[in-house]
């Protein structure tokens, strides 16, 4: 579903950076005509990643997909949730993850398009402190799993 209001508000920032910033945005199924972002309605799961692991700040919806990739490159993501009443999804199960994010080290929320510049403003200030994960299970679990299969 598009989520106009995000590129909306991701543009607006950009077009107040003065070009001191270069943003690409994968917008999906969307028309807005954005001035100050590099916009793509899609990329492959490879440029994805790649994109990620270039980029200074993540910027997206409160989907864990996002989220992991984000932490797996060790970046500061910040996140806006989608909202049902917006028709951007079918209910508000992003605004609860959302509010679960907001504890995590190196995550910003904004729960409105108006408290984005904010949120980006403090993902590029601070340090980030989350941990890298890795996108391979680790050898522990790999391991019990194996065992609890075999037992």
């Amino acid at each position: 579903m598009p989520f106009d209001r995000l590129i909306r508000a991701l543009d607006e920032w950009a077009g107040k950076q003065e070009g001191a910033v270069s943003v690409l945005a994968q917008i999906g199924n969307s028309d807005v005509v954005a001035s100050h972002l590099k916009i793509i309605s899609s990329l492959s799961p490879g440029e994805f990643r790649e994109s990620v692991k270039t980029a200074e700040v993540i910027v997206a919806h409160a989907g864990m997909g996002s989220v992991l990739t984000a932490m797996e490159f060790g970046k500061p993501l910040v996140v806006l949730p989608r909202l049902g009443a917006w028709q951007e999804t079918r209910n508000d199960h992003q605004v609860a993850t959302a509010k679960w994010l907001s504890s995590k080290p190196g995550v910003y929320v904004a729960m409105s398009e108006s408290d984005l510049p904010a949120a980006i403003d403090r993902a590029r200030n601070q340090a980030l402190a989350t941990a890298e994960i890795s996108r391979f299970a680790s050898p522990e679990l790999i391991g019990a799993l194996k065992e609890f299969i075999e037992s």
